[in-house]
């Protein structure tokens, strides 16, 4: 840890330049060649912001230049995958590409994944797929299950009723070369109907939901209803606590993370948060500020004396909320350590 220490260090001058100043920096440092993908990604009203921010930026320390770049680099460095969500990405393709082409392409990558139709309807469960095949004639089942992975076709096999499925494997037998342009138009009318139903047919995972809104509650309310689903649907309790971030989540963030936090947070609340948490996340806050800042921070929460733990808990999930919108304008990564350490952008 203490290599990393001069590498995390903020030069004094970087406290002139917010958010987007330093952002705008970072781009122009970039260049067009390594930034030309960045740049592909924002939106136009984002490429005129950023563009009228770089054209009144003035002098840029060199110190603070090489901070900026050692921390975007640093950041991504430390990454070991990415998670997104369908909304996110629709968000982003909305900025670069013309409203049909965006539906066109989220109905696709809605539907299971895979390069072609064939990958695709072979990670569509073989319930689902019999469910819809049986209701088609036998000879264009007989040319799609031939076009699937083996494993899979058997298990659909098994799912139709057995006289369909029996006149499906007749025509398999029977089956010659299929020629390309039957091929294509089975493809395409998969992609135009059962792909696209199915893709709009799927939901939001409910657990994602219903996580969001546990992490609205207060902390008692909170644990009396994931003690309550411990009971009824212990699964369920499960998967929306692995879902949630909570304040405890925020001592596996990256120093910057904590650090961009710690700007924009109210004092006080900051003060009552920390009051009531472990040490080991008091230590991280107090890291990523000054020696005077930390002490007087300090002082402010002896000062406080007695506090309730209600307000204690109301403070911290203001905190989370808080990260949440600097994740969301990309200012810091969170890091989900529920995920494999996956980054949430």
């Amino acid at each position: 840890m203490t290599a990393m220490a001069p590498i995390l260090a903020e030069p004094p001058e970087l406290k002139r330049f917010n958010g987007q100043q330093r952002a705008a920096a970072l781009m122009l440092a970039l260049g067009q060649d390594h930034g030309a993908p960045i740049w592909s990604q924002l939106s136009t009203d984002e490429v005129k912001e950023l563009s009228s921010t770089i054209a009144s930026l003035g002098r840029v320390p060199a110190q603070v230049v090489e901070h900026l770049l050692v921390q975007f680099t640093g950041e991504i460095a430390s990454m070991s995958t990415m998670h997104g969500s369908y909304e996110t990405t629709e968000r982003l393709l909305a900025g670069i590409l013309p409203g049909e082409k965006v539906k066109e392409i989220m109905e696709d990558i809605r539907g299971p994944s895979g390069r072609t139709m064939w990958d695709k309807l072979s990670n569509v469960s073989e319930t689902v797929l019999a469910g819809a095949l049986k209701h088609e004639y036998p000879q264009t089942v007989a040319v799609i299950l031939t076009k699937l992975r083996p494993d899979h076709s058997a298990r659909v096999l098994a799912e139709l009723p057995r006289d369909f499925s029996v006149d499906v494997v007749m025509r398999m037998l029977r089956m010659e070369t299929v020629q390309k342009d039957v091929i294509n138009q089975v493809e395409q009318t998969l992609k135009a109907e059962f792909m696209t139903n199915l893709s709009r047919s799927q939901k939001r995972d409910p657990h994602e939901a219903m996580a969001e809104l546990f992490n609205s509650l207060d902390r008692s309310t909170e644990e009396a209803m994931l003690n309550a689903l411990d009971n009824k649907a212990p699964e369920s309790a499960e998967r929306i606590r692995a879902l949630m971030f909570t304040f405890e989540d925020l001592g596996n963030l990256l120093p910057t993370a904590i650090a961009a936090i710690v700007r924009s947070a109210d004092k006080r609340q900051m003060a009552l948060a920390l009051k009531g948490a472990p040490d080991s996340l008091k230590t991280l806050f107090f890291g990523a500020m000054t020696e005077r800042a930390a002490k007087l921070l300090r002082e402010d929460m002896a000062g406080m004396g007695p506090v309730r733990a209600r307000d204690c808990e109301e403070a911290q999930s203001a905190l989370v909320r808080l990260a949440k919108d600097l994740a969301d304008r990309g200012e810091i990564l969170l890091v989900d350590p529920k995920s494999d350490d996956a980054m949430i952008i």
